[in-house]
């Protein structure tokens, strides 16, 4: 994972992208600006009077296609590349500015997002990270669909996809303690069959599909390719994954294995893992000394490194 810091992180300045939303095909302009430490990440309506909606669990909306917030009716949908890439990066507190109802698709990825984190700086904060720290096995199963979550040290996942041709099976494990989030997960595009293309505009998904932000699928392989890993489709499961998994308040500490699950299953393995108190624990990540010495270190209090307390629990 890039950047693997001890305390708490925010971007260095704000940032702002402008696009269409991937299913409302509606434009969009988003601002992210740094936030205080353990204030965690909190989306901000614009055209609604800057109402706020934290990243969180209490705030899943209906799952399908996509992973959406709601708070008192207000929406904020497609949030899953943003989340993911914050969390890939190691960006804790940030506050997400929109001025309509779906985030920007950009090019289908979260390599913009990353690219975007790299170019303006990643600030540490004086407050110590805190993770969450399974205990014990939380499994979610829906027929032939599964994913679970297990004790590990570090944050590993195992994935596992089936769909019709040309993609069929393929799986994928990563570590998020060694691997680069940047380089092996963030480039990932999301997918769609060039066959099922009517049928999903005529239910108002994907209005905003083209060529430049999703691979598009026909009989024999995609139609805009090169793709950018032979295994990009599963590759971009994990993106998906790791952005609804945010959505628990804190990186996960554990191994998480997924069988043909999708966004539903994701946030709801996040629910069940969230209201069984005995399967987790919060766990603060040790500060090297090297790490609080130099001028900030005098600063640094018992109350600045104490954890706040847990988004989403």
């Amino acid at each position: 994972m890039a950047n693997l810091a001890h305390l708490e992180q925010t971007i260095a300045g704000p940032l702002e992208f402008s696009g269409v939303g991937l299913h409302s095909g509606a434009p969009v302009t988003m601002r992210m600006l740094p936030a205080p430490a353990g204030s965690g990440i909190v989306f901000r309506r614009t055209d609604l009077d800057n109402f706020e909606i934290p990243a969180n669990g209490r705030n899943v909306a209906k799952v399908s296609y996509a992973t959406s917030l709601m708070r008192q009716g207000v929406l904020i949908q497609t949030t899953e590349h943003l989340l993911s890439a914050l969390i890939g990066m190691g960006v804790d507190n940030v506050i997400i500015e929109v001025d309509n109802l779906e985030l920007p698709i950009l090019d289908g990825s979260a390599l913009p997002y990353v690219q975007a984190f790299l170019n303006v700086g990643i600030r540490t904060q004086r407050r110590r990270r805190e993770t969450i720290r399974v205990l014990k096995p939380v499994e979610v199963r829906e027929g032939k669909k599964f994913i679970g979550v297990y004790p590990g040290s570090g944050y590993s996942i195992q994935y596992t996809i089936e769909f019709p041709a040309p993609i069929g099976r393929q799986s994928a494990c990563v570590d998020l303690a060694t691997e680069s989030y940047g380089e092996f997960i963030s480039p990932a595009r999301t997918f769609g069959y060039k066959a099922d293309e009517k049928k999903l505009r005529d239910m108002g998904l994907i209005r905003g599909a083209c060529a430049e932000n999703a691979i598009i699928l026909g009989a024999k392989g995609p139609e805009n390719g090169p793709l950018r890993f032979d295994d990009e489709y599963v590759r971009h499961k994990v993106l998906d994954l790791i952005g609804d998994l945010a959505l628990a308040g804190r990186r996960i500490e554990g191994h998480v294995v997924a069988e043909r699950a999708g966004h539903a299953m994701h946030t709801a393995l996040v629910s069940r893992l969230m209201k069984d108190r005995s399967a987790w624990e919060l766990a603060n990540v040790p500060v090297p000394e090297a790490q609080i010495e130099g001028p900030e270190a005098a600063e640094l209090t018992d109350s600045d490194l104490s954890g706040a307390a847990l988004q989403g629990a």
